[in-house]
């Protein structure tokens, strides 16, 4: 008998993934999936972590045999398809070894790829006859016939700039992302266990407060620590007895919304007429008042910058634009 486990706005279930998402989540009722399923790669060492001591991970882990994974993949990814609502995202962070597989069941799936992501990390493992690995590949698919959410300015806006003048904001989207691993010295982990600055970024980019977000493999718990900090309601499924058993007494004190107030507040300005079409008239006023501005001695950026808020554009707008007309 499946006992779910209710705190506040999260259900966290010990039982197969499957099983559980049949018995708990209707048909369409996530917004997002983010997991990481398990890597199956038995006795491999890619699953060991840059000068970690092995004693404290926590024993429990299940594995899926490599000649299971194939179908193992497509089960999962099926369920994850079923559940999503039209437009709801599903972001999988998977390891080469079984990537073919893993793309495999996405392809066979309802499913849509939006992009494929490279999770670049720090201390891969040292290796003397072959290239260190140190990626992981983060697929991100949606489920077509609704709006996809995609916060473009959660976390930097279009406008703002680093110290050399490059956008913050399209820096953060490009789909190389560099970062670290949580070693956590001293500390019970799981065996394969996301940073916190990695969920995040998904949850921000893919999901808006008050979504469902569901982790099929939960492990360590970090999706729920992500998605709850963040004011997501979550819902987790756990195999293994040693692992949820474990981590239960931290995912119940988990509180809501407590990680919202400590983020970093983009700087987005409004602009009213971002992603409309330029009128003719428009475009002919635009080109004068950037010639107008040029020889009043402004500079190209401070230029843009102005006629951005005159026009009600974002900067990408204009200068798009501004390029068109030589």
């Amino acid at each position: 008998m499946i006992e779910p486990v209710r705190c506040k706005t999260s259900l966290f279930v010990n039982c197969d993934c499957i099983e559980g998402a049949r018995r708990f989540l209707p048909d369409g009722s996530v917004d997002l999936v983010v997991t990481d399923p398990p890597y199956g790669i038995g006795g491999d060492r890619l699953d060991r972590h840059y000068n970690r001591d092995e004693r404290h991970v926590v024993d429990g882990y299940v594995e899926v045999p490599a000649d299971k994974y194939g179908a193992f993949s497509a089960a999962w990814v099926a369920e994850a398809a079923r559940v999503l609502r039209p437009g709801g995202a599903l972001f999988v962070v998977s390891g080469y070894t079984h990537l073919y597989e893993v793309l495999g069941a996405l392809r066979s799936s309802p499913l849509v790829e939006v992009n494929h992501v490279i999770w670049k990390y720090p201390f891969g493992v040292f290796t003397q006859r072959k290239f260190v690995s140190s990626h992981y590949h983060v697929l991100y698919w949606a489920r077509p016939g609704g709006p996809r959410t995609f916060n473009l300015e959660c976390r930097y806006g279009l406008d703002e700039r680093d110290e050399s003048g490059g956008s913050l904001n399209y820096r953060d989207r490009e789909d190389v992302w560099t970062i670290g691993r949580e070693y956590k010295p001293g500390k019970a982990k799981n065996r394969n266990e996301l940073p916190q600055a990695l969920l995040e970024k998904i949850i921000l980019y893919a999901s808006n407060e008050g979504d469902l977000v569901c982790d099929l493999f939960l492990g360590g718990g970090s999706s729920a620590r992500a998605a709850i900090g963040l004011g997501r309601r979550f819902v987790g499924f756990e195999l293994s007895p040693a692992i949820f058993a474990a981590r239960l007494p931290e995912l119940r004190r988990l509180e809501p919304g407590s990680r919202l107030s400590s983020l970093r507040r983009p700087a987005a300005a409004p602009r009213a007429r971002r992603g409309r079409a330029w009128t003719e008239e428009e475009d002919r006023a635009l080109a004068a008042a950037y010639a107008r501005l040029r020889a009043g001695g402004l500079g190209k950026g401070a230029a843009i910058e102005r006629l951005a808020a005159e026009f009600g554009r974002g900067r990408f707008g204009i200068e798009k634009r501004l390029a068109r007309r030589g």
